[in-house]
């Protein structure tokens, strides 16, 4: 498989990584099996897929024991793992124990990327902590990237990364140069990265990790309709807020606009032969800002397909009629990275007031 390596630093990630959310099995994704986890994980090093990512939120910590366990047997200099902290635990003392805490479920000494999972503002915290104490006196984001660099100095983490961050907030980091990663959605659907953060990124030096490669299954042709979405993968700005009672954006959504898209990509995969989450991976990798793009798999046969969507590249063509089709997707929901929350609480952009 293809490796990217992220510059200025000895990262070199396979084009595809595993995201591990599911991993350890909770309410957002269901049950997964260990045994699952630990043939599909093996299998990932065998077809080319070294970067694994997880977080020690996912399912309250599972997915790092899980992806722990799974990692056991496999010589660790052929993988890279990275996790995320919750911007909640990041004052110093805390995001320490929190770090030795991820260390020790994930049965490794070190972590080669160590993310901070969301900005810090007040709005922010709001999603990881009802701690008014901690809302009111975010931690300072020049603190936290001390911390972290004394970690790495310490030899837990290897690399510094952000995740979530747009491009002011990046412009405002008291050392940017010590980042080396940013993890950002980005899909057919999601383009807001295009604006201005990728470029950013990309001039910067600074690898960009995509998630939401397939939007959580919308783009990986296994509903019959939007309705078909399970409710909590229908919180996005995509779906009509009023048909999910997970959703907290209040927006009408773009489903007809989806909906065309879908229309017009099926027709492609008619053409082409290829399947719709071929072109949708096969798309995300032609864009040279992108360094690693997560797919999640939940057995070793989705792994395969996986892996098979990603090898061979979509002629110029193809790529522009997919640009097209999805142009108003984009256009609609404009220059915002957070796909949860309405333009005006994006936290991507910083602190916002709430609607």
């Amino acid at each position: 498989m293809e490796r990217r390596k992220a510059k200025d630093s000895d990262l070199d990630f396979s084009v595809l990584g595993t995201g591990c959310w599911s991993f350890g099995g909770g309410e957002y994704w269901g049950e997964q099996r260990q045994k699952d986890v630990n043939e599909m994980v093996h299998a990932s090093v065998d077809l080319g897929i070294n970067y694994f990512d997880t977080a020690e939120v996912y399912n309250d910590g599972r997915s790092e024991s899980s992806l722990g366990e799974a990692i056991q047997g496999i010589p660790r200099d052929k993988i890279l793992i990275g996790t995320k902290i919750s911007p909640s635990n990041c004052y110093p003392y805390t995001l320490i124990k929190h770090c030795h805490a991820s260390l020790k479920r994930l049965r490794t000494d070190y972590v080669d990327i160590y993310m901070l999972h969301w900005p810090t503002h007040a709005h922010s915290l709001r999603h990881f902590t009802r701690d008014p104490k901690i809302i009111e006196n975010p931690p300072v984001i020049g603190e936290v990237l001390e911390t972290l660099k004394a970690l790495q100095q310490a030899g837990k983490i290897r690399r510094i990364g952000l995740s979530n961050f747009g491009t002011r907030l990046m412009e405002d980091l008291p050392d940017l140069s010590s980042v080396v990663v940013n993890q950002l959605p980005y899909n057919l659907f999601c383009r807001a990265g295009e604006y201005d953060a990728l470029p950013f990124c990309e001039q910067s030096g600074i690898a960009v990790i995509s998630y939401m490669s397939l939007l959580q299954g919308l783009l990986g042709d296994i509903y019959p309709s939007i309705q078909d979405i399970p409710a909590l993968q229908r919180r996005t700005r995509h779906f009509n807020a009023k048909n999910s009672a997970e959703s907290r954006h209040g927006e009408h959504g773009v489903e007809d606009e989806i909906n065309e898209a879908l229309e017009g990509i099926r027709k492609i995969c008619k053409e082409t032969g290829l399947s719709m989450p071929a072109l949708a991976i096969k798309w995300i990798l032609l864009n040279p800002a992108i360094t690693c793009s997560l797919v999640g798999s939940r057995n070793v046969r989705h792994l395969e397909l996986n892996v098979r969507s990603a090898e061979g590249i979509l002629s110029q063509q193809i790529k522009e009629e997919l640009d097209r089709i999805t142009l108003s997707i984009k256009d609609k929901l404009g220059n915002h990275l957070d796909y949860y929350e309405n333009p005006v609480n994006d936290r991507t952009l910083g602190g916002q007031r709430i609607l």
